[in-house]
């Protein structure tokens, strides 16, 4: 396990860290203000109880994100990393798991709205390239808007070899592609199923798209060439959601 600290910022990613009983935070800095917000927004339970806290003005915090160009909203918070899931443990002890693959994703700001997006549609997890995650970014954090306390992120050395080892393990891989054949929503998307993504701009790299039992597309206006890694991800997301609770029910 990574024992270093380090700095985020942002109101949902500082609270639900402080949520987390999992989650180690070693100091917080707080506008007066923020002090209020977190007790008003969680009055049952006090989220600073054996917490460091320091106040400081707004102007005092920027410090904190002028570098990234963030807003802070009065929230910075010290945390540890928390201890990273094994993915061959977790797969031992769940069926039917949907996790999507991110293929040279390497963007900040996109993997944060995936991991919110991935989070909000109940995705079991997601696989990324150990030395593609930016574990200890703040940007990061801001856009995944606290969720990544709630999401399995399963860091691996080589997404191909991780891909070959599931499809060993009875799980479909589907590449999302707007080259695809067929349109994504005319699957049934049964049992265990990888959802892979390649990056925006070069899309999957050509080995690792050899690993896609099926390439599948979205469709959308054919005018427009692409949708945003995020928003892709999170159309997928909210559909395979909606089919679980259709069986569900």
């Amino acid at each position: 396990m990574n024992n270093s600290s380090f700095f985020i910022i942002g109101q949902h990613a500082v609270i639900e860290a402080l949520k987390n009983p999992k989650r180690k935070v070693l100091r917080v800095f707080l506008t007066e203000e923020s002090k209020k917000n977190i007790h008003r927004k969680n009055p049952k339970k006090n989220l600073l109880e054996n917490i460091k806290v320091y106040f400081k003005t707004k102007k005092e915090l920027d410090k904190y994100s002028t570098k990234e160009n963030l807003l802070h909203q009065g929230y910075v918070a010290e945390i540890k990393h928390l201890e990273k899931p094994i993915l061959k443990d977790f797969i031992k002890n769940h069926k039917d798991i949907t996790l999507a693959c991110l293929d040279g994703v390497t963007d900040p700001r996109n993997i944060g709205s995936l991991i919110r997006s991935a989070t909000s549609f109940n995705i079991d997890g997601i696989i990324i390239k150990e030395r593609h995650f930016p574990s200890e970014s703040k940007l990061m954090y801001k856009a995944a808007s606290g969720s990544i306390e709630y999401m399995n992120i399963f860091e691996v050395s080589n997404i191909n070899s991780t891909l070959k080892n599931l499809k060993e393990k009875n799980f479909w891989v589907y590449g999302f592609d707007g080259k695809g054949k067929k349109n994504f929503t005319e699957l049934e998307w049964k049992g265990n199923n990888i959802l892979l993504f390649g990056s925006e701009g070069l899309g999957m790299h050509k080995h690792t798209s050899k690993y896609a039992d099926f390439l599948v597309r979205i469709n959308i206006n054919s005018n427009i060439e692409s949708l945003n890694i995020s928003n892709s991800a999170a159309i997928v997301f909210h559909h395979l959601s909606f089919l679980k609770k259709k069986l569900i029910n």
